[in-house]
């Protein structure tokens, strides 16, 4: 497979905000070439001057993993050009949906998985905005892999100390209406497991966690469509809440 034209392809794609057709159709390629893509898709970015700023996890629940067929977690890559600030701006997305997530602050590198959870410096409320770069956002597991986990811009409220967020209740507003609600406990079970799973795959990766780094740990609900002229705000049971209006 030629991963750097994949690469390009999807990086074409968000670049001039118009979906594509699954790789996939052209050729199958497995999870191994999958993440090969990736990490050249970011590759373009930090050539263009963005910086590796985390990692975010998808196929965090158990729903979602039989529908993909699969028994393991994803991840993706973050950049800081993909953190959302008080405005998000929607005109360069394709079909972006937005959902709520349980973040960490990494505060020093991490070696192991073991040492994960001791790293964490802070826990918050948050959000990621998916645009998947496929027609009608539809793909494979190999697909939404190269396609880095449809990962797109991401916010998070104010930090807290680190503690037990097992079963933390979540509320997504729209303007005002309750869209989701859920429980962090969505997250695996718990959203630890999700943090000692990115550690995992980016050790796999040849990859530390760094300080400074999030670890978007993974919806607690669905994904819900996400228009323009809008104000989202995630509120996490004793972390506050997380806001963005988007344009």
């Amino acid at each position: 497979m030629d991963v750097q034209a994949l690469a390009a392809t999807l990086d074409g794609a968000v670049r001039d905000v118009r979906a594509v057709p699954k790789l996939t159709d052209a050729e199958p390629f497995d999870v191994p070439t999958a993440y090969a893509v990736q990490r050249e898709l970011i590759e373009h970015r930090i050539r263009r001057g963005e910086r590796f700023s985390g990692v975010k996890m998808g196929f965090t629940s158990r729903a979602k993993m039989v529908q993909m067929g699969v028994d393991d977690v994803i991840w993706g890559l973050l950049t800081d050009g993909m953190q959302a600030g008080e405005t998000a701006d929607l005109s360069n997305l394709i079909h972006p949906r937005i959902e709520p997530e349980i973040v960490y602050l990494i505060g020093r590198e991490v070696r192991s998985v073991a040492e994960v959870e001791s790293a964490v410096a802070g826990v918050a409320v948050g959000f990621e905005i998916l645009d998947s770069r496929y027609e009608d956002f539809k793909f494979t597991l190999p697909d939404v892999i190269a396609d880095n986990a449809s990962a797109a811009r991401y916010g998070f409220g104010a930090w807290h100390e680190p503690r037990d967020l097992s079963n933390a209740g979540l509320l997504m507003e729209i303007d005002g209406r309750p869209v989701q609600t859920g429980s962090s406990a969505a997250i695996l079970g718990d959203p630890a497991r999700s943090l000692r799973a990115a550690a995992r795959l980016a050790l796999g990766a040849g990859m530390t966690l760094e300080p400074g780094w999030v670890v978007l740990a993974g919806a607690a609900t669905a994904a819900v469509p996400l228009p323009k002229d809008a104000h989202v705000r995630v509120t996490g049971a004793g972390l506050g809440s997380a806001e963005v209006t988007t344009r």
